[in-house]
């Protein structure tokens, strides 16, 4: 059971590196190590395919938010090749979180994730 968990955990924790990475290189090579090739994005405001795309709605993420990290809200639980977790958008400044959200993922083989399906559940007005 360990081995699956760490699996959950590892791509999660892979997830959140691209997320928090900055600048294009460090983006395109987050993402890369994330997601396979023809990996998907997919929440109530992208609908994505490829790390060209996925990179983009980040770094479009990081512009809207600036000074902002992606944290992890709760535990990774999983089985089979999906994965959930909670998360929060947090500015490193005052400590606030005006997104939260929650992702599904599906993983191939080696763990890295094929598709994530992604919920918001707290949007500051006018987001």
């Amino acid at each position: 059971m360990a081995a699956h968990t760490d699996r959950y955990q590892n791509a999660a924790a892979r997830y959140f590196e691209a997320w928090n990475a900055t600048g294009p290189e460090a983006v395109a090579k987050a993402v890369a190590a994330a997601w396979t090739a023809d990996g998907g994005y997919t929440d109530p405001l992208a609908d994505v395919r490829g790390h060209a795309q996925i990179a983009a709605v980040i770094t479009a993420a990081h512009e809207q938010f600036p000074g902002f990290v992606f944290r992890p809200l709760g535990a990774v639980d999983g089985h089979h090749d999906t994965a959930r977790f909670g998360w929060e958008l947090v500015n490193e400044a005052d400590g606030s979180a005006p997104v939260a959200g929650f992702d599904v993922v599906t993983l191939d083989d080696e763990g890295r994730i094929r598709q994530v399906l992604g919920f918001l559940d707290r949007v500051p007005s006018g987001a």
